[in-house]
């Protein structure tokens, strides 16, 4: 009987300083969803990753460095007017990007509160 008091008083004593210690509980923080947008505007896919989606983190990320390596080949005419194209292209891939991190930060701190 007495290990068993024994066992109790520390039980709990651990999950009074020691919260997460113990049953696996996933607390989820409401997050600052423009915090996310601009992480992926400024690296398409960081966004993403931040919000706990790798695999949609590597795809923006990949189309963000494909755009700028395959846009000279593509594009006929690329020094006069196709790194215009180029350009705008890859500015809309960061917006994509960062709007995708933006919406999907606020419906997963919308579904904490």
């Amino acid at each position: 009987m007495k290990k068993l008091g024994i066992a109790v008083v520390i039980a709990i004593g651990v999950s009074i300083f020691f919260p997460t210690v113990g049953i696996a509980q996933e607390k989820q923080e409401e997050k600052d969803p423009l915090l996310y947008g601009l992480a992926s505007f400024v690296l398409p896919g960081l966004g993403q990753y931040l919000n706990r989606e790798p695999s949609k983190a590597l795809t923006h990320f990949l189309i963000a460095v494909a755009i700028p390596v395959f846009c000279p080949v593509l594009v006929p005419d690329y020094w006069v007017i196709g790194w215009r194209l180029c350009w705008l292209l890859q500015l809309g891939w960061h917006a994509y990007s960062a709007m995708d991190a933006y919406e999907t930060a606020k419906r997963q701190s919308e579904g904490v509160k």
